[in-house]
């Protein structure tokens, strides 16, 4: 379905819940349905949020940095998913 266009470190939007207006990265795709997101703050990297893809606002924006730590398995902080979502305020 839509998981074609999406990439780990994506910038999207919440559109819709509680977080609705909240930028996030995404941390993972599950499948072609949800994926996995952290803003560093009220959604953590160590209790990501389930979302549907449906549900989401995506953005063109991939942060490059982002997704090489994440699909190489290094170890990132809340902090720098918060960092690199304040450059982009």
């Amino acid at each position: 379905m839509l998981s074609n266009n999406l990439s780990v470190g994506q910038l999207v939007v919440a559109s819709c819940g509680r977080d609705k207006g909240k930028k996030f990265f995404i941390v993972r795709i599950i499948d072609e349905n949800y994926v996995l997101i952290s803003d560093g703050k009220s959604r953590k990297l160590d209790k990501p949020k389930l979302k549907k893809i449906k549900h989401l606002n995506i953005n063109n924006f991939v942060n490059e940095k982002l997704k090489k730590l994440l699909q190489n398995g290094n170890n990132i902080t809340d902090s720098f998913i918060r960092a690199e979502l304040d450059k982009l305020k």
